[in-house]
């Protein structure tokens, strides 16, 4: 079965080449904009109420997938699925932003991880009661060494 997804946006960031994109979210205070396109604005309706806002997106320059990959702030291969690295069998992202403002159809957002220029797939509302979990466990990450020999949480 194969799925057909048209983008509802794109994704402006002052990061044009992947190397300055921070590692995830939580590294990054860039301040950026999603266009909504014209025929899905008004979808955008209430959402000013929203601290986040959770993007989904093509990794649209992404090529290739392994199952086994090395993640950025570990040494050693990982499941895929283990991982949020970017070359995936659907290369598919997310990123939990906060959102600042809205402009019309353009949401002013900060924390963004993505290339200028991404393939808005869908956004959806950051909810505490949904989405966090205190009982969270972090898996590899959690034992991950701290000796140094990690990439740093500046860039890839």
């Amino acid at each position: 079965m194969a799925f057909v997804m048209q983008p509802i946006g794109v994704i402006r960031t002052p990061f044009a080449e992947e190397d300055a994109i921070p590692i995830q979210p939580i590294f990054s205070q860039a301040v950026s904009q999603v266009e909504v396109y014209q025929e899905y604005a008004e979808g955008l309706q209430d959402i000013e109420g929203f601290s986040h806002i959770i993007l989904l997106y093509a990794l649209h320059r992404s090529s290739g997938y392994a199952l086994r990959v090395k993640p950025f702030l570990d040494r050693h291969l990982r499941g895929i699925f283990a991982t949020r690295h970017p070359h995936r069998p659907n290369p598919i992202g997310l990123s939990v932003v906060r959102l600042a403002a809205r402009h019309g159809a353009i949401l002013e957002v900060e924390g963004i991880d993505v290339l200028d220029g991404t393939p808005l797939l869908d956004i959806k509302p950051y909810v505490p009661e949904f989405d966090r979990k205190a009982d969270a466990r972090a898996g590899w990450y959690d034992n991950r060494p701290e000796d140094g020999q990690v990439m740093q949480p500046v860039g890839r």
